[in-house]
C-alpha cells in the first residue's frame, strides 16, 4: 500500500488543511472523551514545529446540511487548545468570506478550526463547488481522519483531487497498523469477530476466510453456526434465517484452508441481566430454558492455548455480553492473554471496532496492544476487504 505522508512535503509557511476527527462523544455539552483529539496532536504539532498554518476541518453528528448551534465544533477548538497548550482559533463557518478571512489572519504557527462541514448540505454530497471552497482556503491537503475514510465526502475525497494531498501521522500509523495485520501479515494469522449478528458481518466473514489462517467466531454470532451444525442452542440469541448462509461460509473456510474456531462449552442463565443465576455446559448440552451470554472457561483456555502458535492477531468484538458481568469473563481473560503475548513480543495485535475497544478499556489492557483502531465504521470496511474513498485519494 503506497500513500502519500507528510515525509515528502515542505509545509514552511503554507496554509495546510487538515481533515480531523473531532467527532467526539459529548454529554451534557460537555466532551467525555479526548482520546480522538489527543491522537490528532502530534500531526498538528509536526506542522506547526515546521511553520505551516493549519486550518482544521471536521465533522460532527449530523446536522442534515443545516446550522443546529448544539452541533457547533466551537468546544472542540478550544478542547483542542487546551491539548495542544497554545490558543485555537474558530471561525463560524467552514467555506466562504468569514473562512477566508479568518485563514488571512493565521500567522506560522497558528491553528484555526473552521465550522463543522455537515452544516453544509455539499459535504455528504462530495459536491465539487463545496470542495472548491474548501480547497480554495490551503495550498495543501492532509487527511488525518481514517474514521472518516470510508465516506467519499467533499472534505474527505472531493478536496483531496484539488490540492496536493497526504496522509498525516495518524492516518499513515492507522494504515501502516492494518497493512501488518491482514495486508502483509506474518503468519501465522488469526481473526476473532464477535458481536450479535451474522447478517452485519457477512462480508467482513467473507473476506477473512481468505485472508487469515484461523477464525475465531464469538458473541451471539457464534450460536447462528452452532445452530446451523444442528446443535440446540435453548434461548440464545440467533438467527435461524441465516444457517444456510453460516453453512457456506464455514465450507468456504475450509475451501480456503481457513479453521474456524466455535465455542465448545458457554455460560448460560435462563434471563439475560447482571450476575443472575449461571451454569457452564458443553454447547452439545444447552438446556432449553436457558440462554448463553459468553463462552466458557474451556473454550477461553483453548483460545489462550492458540496464542504462542500465532504471529499476528485481528480483533473486531466481544466474545460475549461484556457490558453485563458475569458474562465479561471470557473476553476480559483473552485480552489480558492478548496484551501479555502482545508485550513479550511474540505477537502483533490489532483491534478495532466500537465494542472491541470499550471491552479492551474494561479489561484494562487498551494500552498493551500493538495498535487499537478507534475508526469504527472506516475499520469494519477495510476489514470487508473494501477500498476506502478518503485513503485511494492519497494513494501513489
Amino acid at each position: 500500500m503506497a500513500f502519500r505522508t507528510l515525509d515528502t512535503v515542505d509545509v514552511a509557511g503554507k496554509r495546510v488543511l487538515l481533515r480531523a476527527d473531532l467527532n467526539v462523544p459529548v454529554r451534557d455539552g460537555k466532551i467525555t472523551d479526548l482520546t480522538r483529539i489527543e491522537r490528532l496532536c502530534p500531526t498538528i504539532r509536526e506542522l506547526i514545529g515546521k511553520g505551516a498554518k493549519v486550518i482544521v476541518c471536521s465533522h460532527f453528528d449530523r446536522p442534515k446540511g443545516k446550522r443546529v448551534p448544539e452541533m457547533s465544533l466551537a468546544p472542540m477548538a478550544a478542547a483542542l487548545g487546551e491539548v495542544l497548550g497554545q490558543h485555537v482559533r474558530f471561525v463560524e463557518d467552514c467555506t466562504g468570506i468569514a473562512a477566508e478571512q479568518a485563514v488571512e489572519l493565521l500567522q506560522p504557527g497558528g491553528v484555526l478550526v473552521l465550522e463543522n462541514t455537515r452544516f453544509h448540505a455539499g459535504e455528504e454530497k462530495n459536491d465539487p463547488a463545496f470542495a472548491q471552497g474548501l480547497a480554495k482556503l490551503a495550498q495543501i491537503f492532509v487527511n488525518d481522519a481514517f474514521s472518516a475514510a470510508h465516506r467519499a465526502h467533499a472534505s474527505t475525497e472531493g478536496v483531496a483531487h484539488l490540492i496536493p494531498s497526504y496522509a498525516g501521522r495518524l492516518m499513515q500509523a492507522e494504515l501502516e497498523a492494518l497493512d501488518a495485520a491482514l495486508g502483509n501479515p506474518q503468519r501465522p494469522v488469526a481473526a476473532i469477530v464477535g458481536g450479535s449478528k451474522v447478517s452485519t458481518k457477512l462480508e467482513l466473514l467473507g473476506n477473512l476466510v481468505g485472508k487469515v489462517d484461523v477464525l475465531v467466531i464469538g458473541g451471539a454470532m457464534a450460536n447462528t453456526f452452532l445452530a446451523a451444525q444442528g446443535k440446540s442452542v435453548g434461548k440464545s440469541l440467533q438467527e435461524a434465517e441465516m444457517h444456510n448462509t453460516a453453512r457456506e461460509i464455514l465450507a468456504q473456510a475450509a475451501k480456503a484452508g481457513c479453521r474456524i474456531v466455535l465455542p465448545t462449552d458457554g455460560v448460560v442463565a435462563t434471563e439475560f441481566k447482571p450476575n443472575p443465576p449461571t451454569q457452564t455446559v458443553s454447547v452439545d448440552a444447552i438446556p432449553a430454558d436457558t440462554m448463553m451470554l459468553d463462552v466458557g472457561p474451556a473454550s477461553v483456555k483453548a483460545l489462550i492455548d492458540l496464542l504462542p502458535t500465532l504471529k499476528t492477531l485481528v480483533w473486531n468484538g466481544p466474545l460475549g455480553a461484556f457490558e453485563t458481568p458475569p458474562f465479561d469473563a471470557a473476553t476480559v481473560a483473552l485480552a489480558k492473554a492478548v496484551a501479555a503475548a502482545t508485550e513479550s513480543g511474540k505477537l502483533r495485535s490489532v483491534a478495532g471496532g466500537g465494542d472491541t475497544v470499550s471491552a479492551l478499556r474494561h479489561a484494562g489492557v487498551i494500552d498493551k496492544m500493538s495498535y487499537v483502531s478507534t475508526a469504527g465504521g472506516a475499520f469494519l470496511e477495510w476489514l470487508e476487504g473494501k477500498t476506502l474513498p478518503g485513503v485511494a485519494a492519497l494513494e501513489g
